[in-house]
């Protein structure tokens, strides 16, 4: 989980997603960037993996200290590959 020093104490850092048009996505909460390139970014946040594809994509900013990461370029899709660590899925849930 990504982690902020207020202090002298860490702070779980909040995840938030901001979409200026299709062309700039700012994402905090950012953990690891797995792997990426023109056409496809896979990171790890505290909300799990978040995959943006597109076209044209370029990291401008990444603060894994701070949990932030600035992508330019064309915006096609942003999703979830996965449920967040110790959040049940919804099967779970029906059927735990």
């Amino acid at each position: 989980m990504a982690y902020e020093m207020n202090g002298n104490r860490q702070t779980a850092l909040e995840h938030h997603l901001e979409m200026q048009g299709r062309e700039r996505l700012t994402v905090s909460g950012v953990e690891n960037v797995e792997r990426f390139d023109e056409n496809c970014i896979v990171m790890a946040t505290c909300a799990g993996t978040l995959v943006v594809t597109g076209t044209e994509l370029h990291i401008d900013k990444l603060s894994l200290d701070g949990g932030e990461l600035h992508v330019d370029g064309h915006v096609d899709a942003v999703s979830y590959e996965d449920v967040p660590v110790g959040r049940p899925s919804f099967f779970g849930r029906l059927f735990g």
